[in-house]
């Protein structure tokens, strides 16, 4: 990940901070784009920036279906911190199949 994708993400605590890691989740992706076009990835693995849900329904598709997998993990405790919870979710959509 991105070191300022991560330090958005890790940052995420309220409204404002939620609001500017969805604006550089979105930057990564336009940069993922900028890339792609320059020299496309295989289309067998992840694309340069690391996306692997090319469509905004892949993409939606993906971050629920991490967001249930992740309830039922052993792992899972409830989130203390909805905004962050929120973001996660956004982040993972990315990369999760």
């Amino acid at each position: 990940m991105p070191e300022d994708l991560q330090s958005k993400l890790d940052a995420v605590h309220d409204e404002d901070t939620f609001v500017a890691f969805v604006s550089a989740l979105a930057a990564d992706r336009a940069d993922e784009m900028r890339k792609e076009k320059q020299r496309p990835s295989s289309p067998y693995g992840p694309s340069a920036s690391g996306w692997e849900n090319g469509t905004i329904e892949a993409y939606l598709e993906s971050a629920a279906a991490w967001a249930q997998d992740w309830k039922s993990s052993p792992q899972y405790r409830p989130p203390t911190n909805p905004w962050k919870r929120c973001a996660e979710i956004l982040y993972a959509g990315k990369g999760y199949e």
